[in-house]
């Protein structure tokens, strides 16, 4: 179900290190990284998701260019990892719109 999902959805890959994406409908950004998204955001259609890149979360968010932050937290024992956060040196002015039913706890 979710693979059929992936499959019928526009992908767009952000690497500097691949040549090709050779997942079905799937767009390849290597470079201009900001204006492509920008391009992306002025689309029609949905919204962009990003799933596991912290580093081009982090990126986005530095940039201006990240309109909603859904963060899902998945409690596992890593033992070490990498902060979401860590490359941003100034405070966003964020709030939290609602907690909903799949984040019902208060947010910050």
């Amino acid at each position: 179900m979710v693979a059929e999902l992936m499959n019928s959805l526009p992908k767009v890959v952000v690497s500097t290190t691949l040549a090709a994406a050779d997942w079905g409908d799937t767009r390849l950004v290597r470079e201009n990284v900001a204006e492509e998204i920008a391009k992306l955001k002025q689309e029609p259609g949905k919204g962009l998701t990003i799933l596991g890149s912290p580093n081009l979360t982090a990126s986005l968010l530095g940039m201006g260019l990240v309109d909603e932050l859904r963060v899902m937290v998945h409690p596992i024992l890593l033992g070490g990892g990498r902060s979401l956060f860590r490359t941003l040196g100034d405070r966003l002015p964020w709030s939290c719109s609602r907690p909903g039913p799949s984040a019902p706890a208060t947010c910050c």
